[in-house]
């Protein structure tokens, strides 16, 4: 986050008073930025704005700008983003020109800009102490729409040190505890990162503006940030993932935290009501269906390795062994008659003595085929046919399968049949 205090530029009113978010100020440049289905996109500069420029992880404020013209009428100018340039200029994105010299009134989103600032302000606790509490430095922060993350260095971290950090991390919010803003000189700064008061310092020269809470974190940083730590709101960790050689947490703070906890919670009263169970019984009677559902497949599998095998002797007592090729088409109609069953068709036949076999299964147009063969190479036998009948396919040498248009079923027999 820079942290660097422009005196050259707009004077940026969230630095001081992050919690004002209408004001007044003078339009001071405007610019054609682009032309989005035809239509101009301007970005206007102004004397002084609350309008925080997307930095350091957290996103841009948005709201509007309101101008009056002498006869009353106003123009108001949706701001969709906001960024500052290499030379220190804030820039509002908007729609609708507004001349230099207007005057105007700026209003911030307030649920945007709270969000932000709750969010932004969590993470400072967080990875204070994470700091404090597990020695985890904190690499980079990404503030997204729906949730927010830290990168971490070290290796991944317990789910017992997770917990743990979480209840600490809430305590020092239930505190309530000032979040300060205050200003040192460069020289300051540095005294203060020799001695670890500061973990680091900004890119930028001139006057440092530092965000603190006492006795827990400080940090540079030129973000937004609430008044108190009472204000960030519950603090809630939902897991790490390993990501290019750091920890990425991933954390919702405030009414983000409040709204997954009420939408994870209808969930799992849904997954209840459906389960006909209390709401601590759930992973219980999931575990337990789960269960259910693996034996079921294995006694799934076991009769229909049974059918097959019955239908794979009553075909060869009908047909023969002396065959070259001994095809069959499968009623995709009936129940259990799926590519799975296809293949364990395809070799209970060469089980049952039948040398060669070719399974055919219709899917609307197009057709899946198993190949089973006691000697021989089915995969590259099946993916040469296939290739010249606009079908893909292959496998092993005993077991191969693949798919072709209905109407070249018959072709694929032909071209299969031994010479």
């Amino acid at each position: 986050m820079s942290a660097q205090v422009q005196t050259h530029a707009a004077d940026r009113i969230y630095y001081d008073a992050p919690e004002q978010l209408t004001f007044t100020a003078t339009v001071t440049a405007i610019r054609e930025v682009a032309r989005v289905h035809g239509r101009q996109v301007w970005q206007v500069a102004l004397d002084r704005t609350a309008f925080y420029p997307e930095s350091g992880g957290q996103p841009a404020d948005t709201g509007v700008l309101i101008a009056t013209a002498r006869s009353g009428a106003s123009l108001e100018a949706p701001v969709t983003d906001v960024q500052e340039d290499e030379a220190g200029e804030v820039w509002h994105t908007t729609a609708k020109p507004l001349q230099e010299g207007t005057e105007v009134r700026g209003m911030v989103n307030a649920e945007r800009r709270e969000d932000h600032m709750q969010q932004h302000s969590g993470q400072h606790l967080l990875s204070a102490v994470l700091w404090r509490d597990r020695r985890r430095k904190t690499v980079s922060f990404h503030l997204g729409p729906e949730t927010c993350t830290i990168d971490l260095e070290g290796p991944p971290l317990l789910d017992e040190e997770l917990a743990a950090v979480e209840l600490a991390v809430n305590a020092a919010v239930a505190q309530a505890l000032p979040v300060g803003i205050r200003y040192v000189s460069p020289d300051e700064a540095q005294a203060m990162l020799q001695d670890s008061r500061l973990r680091k310092l900004p890119p930028r020269a001139g006057r440092i503006r530092l965000i603190e809470v006492p006795g827990i974190d400080l940090n540079a940083c030129g973000g937004t940030h609430v008044a108190t730590t009472a204000a960030i709101g519950p603090i809630f960790l939902r897991g790490t993932e390993r990501v290019r050689g750091a920890v990425r947490l991933q954390f919702l703070c405030g009414t983000r935290a409040l709204r997954a906890a009420r939408s994870e919670y209808e969930g799992l009263a849904a997954l209840s009501r459906a389960l006909s169970t209390g709401t601590a019984e759930v992973q219980g009677s999931v575990a337990r269906l789960l269960a259910e559902n693996r034996t079921a497949a294995k006694e799934r599998t076991a009769l229909l390795q049974a059918l097959a095998t019955a239908e794979a002797v009553a075909l060869v007592a009908t047909a023969g062994t002396a065959q070259p090729l001994l095809l069959h088409t499968l009623d995709a109609e009936l129940p259990g008659h799926t590519p799975d069953f296809a293949k364990l068709l395809a070799s209970a036949l060469v089980a049952a003595g039948a040398p060669r076999t070719l399974v055919a299964l219709p899917q609307g147009e197009s057709c899946a085929v198993v190949l089973a063969a006691a000697m021989g190479n089915c995969g590259t036998e099946l993916r040469t046919a296939l290739t010249t009948l606009g079908g893909r396919g292959g496998g092993s040498r005993e077991l191969a399968q693949g798919s072709l248009p209905l109407t070249a079923l018959p072709a694929l027999a032909a071209a299969l049949l031994p010479l």
